[in-house]
């Protein structure tokens, strides 16, 4: 048989702030959930009592009375997880966001401006670091830079005599006839 399980015994300042943010409406959720927890095996409910009041799994009640024994209001806290590595530096990001706002002819390039897919070419041929197109954008906008647009043709023209400069669009279209105003 699994051994009753309570909360330890709480000094008056750890049960008014479990009691706050037990009853809090403005606490996370989830923290104001796992502190119900706390404040119900505080009351003498027992684990199975605090399953059905809460409505959460006999486990989860055991974690987060456990947790609460081990390290406070602090232990309902969520912990920090491991997940994926950063596949990046903060050194290469570095370079990356130093080598955008830099003019690409400091470097002696022959373009006036950056691209995302010029920016990848440079990193990976003069800086040794392999980074796809896509995720430079998802740097640079999370550094909060605007990756300028390019720019069209449509809209006015600077040059008056564009229109017969350029020519007729294709050989089966018809000029169009002009009128006079």
């Amino acid at each position: 048989m699994i051994p009753r399980l309570q909360v330890r015994v709480l000094t008056p300042e750890e049960e008014q702030a479990v009691r706050e943010v037990a009853h809090s409406r403005t606490a996370e959720a989830r923290l104001r959930d796992r502190a119900r927890i706390c404040w119900l095996s505080h009351q003498g409910l027992s684990v199975g009592a605090i399953t059905r009041t809460v409505g959460m799994a006999d486990g989860t009640v055991r974690l987060w009375i456990t947790r609460f024994n081990e390290g406070g209001l602090d232990g309902l806290r969520d912990r920090r997880r491991g997940g994926r590595p950063a596949t990046y530096t903060p050194e290469q990001v570095g370079e990356l966001i130093a080598t955008s706002l830099t003019d690409p002819q400091t470097f002696g390039l022959p373009f006036g401006s950056w691209t995302l897919d010029r920016l990848a070419a440079y990193l990976n041929e003069e800086r040794g670091i392999a980074m796809q197109r896509s995720r430079i954008g998802e740097i640079l906008q999370a550094e909060g830079l605007r990756w300028r647009q390019q720019e069209t043709w449509f809209g006015e023209r600077p040059d008056p005599a564009f229109a017969a400069k350029r020519g007729r669009l294709s050989p089966s279209t018809r000029p169009h006839p002009r009128t006079v105003s």
